[in-house]
């Protein structure tokens, strides 16, 4: 395969390459997995190991990506790395569980976990929160439908703020001179927890916190030199988020017992009351709000344009309907309100917890097989141009595989109804498949 037709301008330098990654990886999430992570562990220490290895994890999974994203660098991403390497049908599904199940997932969960902390704050009642996370997201969708500058304008607001609590969660929580000692030693899981159920429990929670590193790779064709900075910008930008997360997690620990943070689903708001006082800590859940809508609004601005590209493409059923347009504002209409509605259902069905584990489990599959991509396309194609290749080949995508195997399979062991919910929606895409080809093939 020769150069692609169309270049992107490649301005791009290392720091802005590292700035991008950490802006597209920190986000909500790592405000509220500490609950469900103190409950899986039940101890200091495997909780913030916990964090490391999926930080080291999603490092060897962005290496691999960074490969197949500068070798095909394609508008549309992952869907195109799953064609090249599986085949029309996997992609399809990929697109199928991006449109169905990752992006409405992700904004019903983010939005109930608003609507959980803003009845906490507030002091409403529980049977509020389904009802307003309903408000947020219909709020966020109909912003969007205003035109793409509202939802950038939204985008760019909150990029800045979601690190304002992070950021004095951190210096204040730990450097209190009142705080909780952390055992950090030994490295064990809590009284009757196994290894196994806190690894497998733990990288389901911590790997939501992390999700938006499968999209690192997209800037390479942005890059100045790819080839070297790439690689430094994944390393370097996931591991300096991993250590965020560690310090955070640490602050949250040294603030409160674990017992305490245990099931809370407002344990990152109670942890800044205690470190800084009740109008504090409200001043600080307020910014924590922010920054989950706008993580909600970026969900909605990505994955309406999902729908409507595959509208474009025609790879999806209803095709003329998805790749419609709004005659003013020029936004992807039926892409928005498809996903709103999907959204709209998954919060009567699900919990935050619920949700974010489904997900993360459906897109690990797709992860895995990406990770395997790499082996397969350098079997394939051996003279595919590869402007950057993966450090530390083959063992960096064995070790990548190694970590998604363990997630899928595990949860399969551990989760059995959830993961055949994520596989049961996904598989719905078969019979879609093969229905549109013989649609298409018929009006040929």
């Amino acid at each position: 395969m020769g150069q692609p037709k169309e270049q992107l301008e490649k301005a791009m330098g290392l720091t802005s390459a590292l700035a991008t990654v950490m802006g597209t990886v920190i986000g909500g999430g790592v405000f509220f997995k500490i609950s469900i992570l103190a409950q899986q562990t039940r101890s200091a220490s495997v909780l913030l190991l916990v964090w490391i290895i999926a930080g080291f994890l999603t490092i060897a999974g962005g290496l691999c990506l960074a490969e197949i994203a500068t070798s095909i660098p394609k508008a549309g991403g992952a869907v195109n790395y799953i064609e090249a390497a599986y085949g029309k049908m996997p992609s399809f599904l990929l697109g199928w569980a991006q449109i169905l199940i990752y992006y409405p997932a992700n904004i019903a969960a983010l939005s109930i976990i608003f609507a959980t902390q803003l009845v906490s704050l507030l002091g409403l009642s529980q049977p509020l929160i389904v009802p307003i996370a309903a408000l947020v997201a219909l709020s966020i969708t109909g912003l969007n439908l205003l035109g793409a500058r509202l939802g950038s304008f939204v985008q760019n607001l909150t990029l800045f703020i979601k690190l304002i609590p992070i950021a004095l969660i951190i210096i204040f929580g730990l450097t209190s001179p009142h705080g909780q000692t952390v055992a950090l030693w030994p490295i064990q899981p809590g009284h009757g927890v196994s290894w196994f159920t806190a690894l497998n429990g733990g990288l389901l929670a911590t790997m939501f916190a992390y999700d938006g590193w499968i999209s690192v790779g997209n800037m390479a064709g942005e890059m100045k030199n790819p080839r070297r900075h790439l690689p430094i910008a994944i390393v370097a930008g996931l591991g300096l988020t991993t250590l965020v997360y560690a310090l955070i997690n640490l602050a949250f620990l040294k603030t409160l017992p674990i017992s305490q943070l245990a099931s809370n689903p407002t344990a990152a708001a109670a942890s800044a009351g205690v470190i800084f006082g009740q109008a504090g800590g409200r001043l600080v859940t307020i910014g924590i709000l922010v920054s989950v809508y706008g993580a909600i609004n970026g969900y909605t601005m990505t994955g309406m344009r999902v729908a409507y590209a595959m509208g474009v493409n025609g790879t999806i059923p209803l095709a003329k309907h998805f790749r419609k347009i709004t005659k003013v504002t020029r936004v992807p209409i039926w892409g928005a309100l498809f996903q709103l509605a999907v959204a709209l259902l998954m919060m009567l069905l699900g919990n935050f917890n619920y949700l974010t584990d489904m997900l993360v489990f459906v897109m690990w599959v797709f992860n895995t097989m990406i990770f395997g991509a790499v082996f397969i396309l350098r079997h394939r194609q051996p003279d595919l141009l590869r402007p950057y290749k993966v450090w530390g080949y083959p063992l960096v995508p064995l070790i990548a595989i190694a970590g998604g195997l363990f997630i899928v399979i595990s949860t399969l062991m551990t989760q059995l109804s959830l993961a055949l919910v994520g596989i049961g929606l996904t598989a719905l895409g078969i019979p879609v498949y093969y229905w549109h080809q013989h649609q298409t093939n018929r009006s040929r």
